[in-house]
């Protein structure tokens, strides 16, 4: 897949078409690409020339996506971008979050670029599960010191890393440390074809009529989410394209550079 096209500023890495769809309606010449059965996603925000792929959940739908991105985009930076659940009770849904470094339940710490698109700072934890209750929140947080969790974010940093790139993570709070997540969202999420999600979604409402409405509030909820996420990113692009303009190329003066990366060695040819 690989382009003869500039550099993209950046190549978003998103999970869910949630996730993507308010930024998508953002970006204008938009061309799409398929490659090993993913859709790849070039246009531009301003004059700010981006790539985003819809990966899938977890690491290695993650890890693969960025490879693909970096492989045939050649974008200056990557970023994870979606919803994570609140660790820290002082987040509240629905905030725009930016960590300062991410970690595995294993792993050690790997430094993450800031955008200022949103309070910048603290840890994102990586974990291969969904992180459902109060208690297990509090127990991630008390074992990792992250204040926020996600599933992909920690993929996209170690590529990054490998290839010299910084990468950040802007994520909107979905659900904060206090909420409990319904037991049938773990189902829901898991790597499936759509028609054997959509025979999930039945045989859960079937088995708990509840279901149906959890389900329904949690999709209003991610809609607003998506909407909040892709402000940021439209804001992350602007400041990208402000910079860009005063110094005569696309890469960062100020924040944006300045703050720790993940392995960066500075810009790729």
């Amino acid at each position: 897949m690989r382009m003869t096209t500039p550099h993209s500023a950046a190549g978003i890495v998103f999970a869910i078409p949630i996730e993507a769809d308010a930024f998508a309606r953002a970006v204008t010449d938009v061309v799409e690409m398929e490659a090993a059965g993913l859709t790849f996603s070039e246009g531009k925000v301003g004059a700010v020339r981006v790539t985003w792929c819809v990966a899938g959940v977890g690491r290695e739908a993650a890890q693969r996506a960025a490879r693909l991105i970096i492989d045939g985009h050649r974008p200056r930076r990557l970023v994870s971008a979606g919803f994570a659940g609140g660790l820290d009770p002082a987040l509240a849904r629905g905030a725009v979050v930016e960590p300062g470094s991410v970690r595995g339940e294993s792993e050690t710490s790997i430094p993450l670029q800031l955008a200022a698109a949103g309070p910048g700072g603290g840890r994102i934890v990586t974990v291969d599960r969904i992180v459902r209750t109060p208690a297990e929140k509090a127990a991630l947080a008390a074992a990792t010191g992250a204040t926020v969790v996600d599933m992909e974010t920690l993929a996209v940093a170690q590529v990054a890393r490998e290839a010299g790139l910084p990468c950040l993570s802007i994520r909107v709070i979905s659900d904060a440390a206090g909420d409990e997540l319904p037991p049938d969202v773990t189902r829901l999420v898991a790597p499936q074809s759509g028609l054997r999600r959509a025979g999930s979604l039945l045989g859960m409402i079937g088995r708990r009529p509840r279901a149906a409405l959890d389900l329904w509030q949690l999709w209003e909820r991610a809609v607003v989410d998506g909407r909040t996420l892709a402000e940021a990113l439209v804001t992350l692009c602007a400041r990208e394209e402000h910079v860009g303009a005063a110094s005569g190329h696309g890469y960062p003066a100020t924040e944006m550079s300045k703050a720790p990366s993940a392995g960066s060695t500075g810009p790729r040819s």
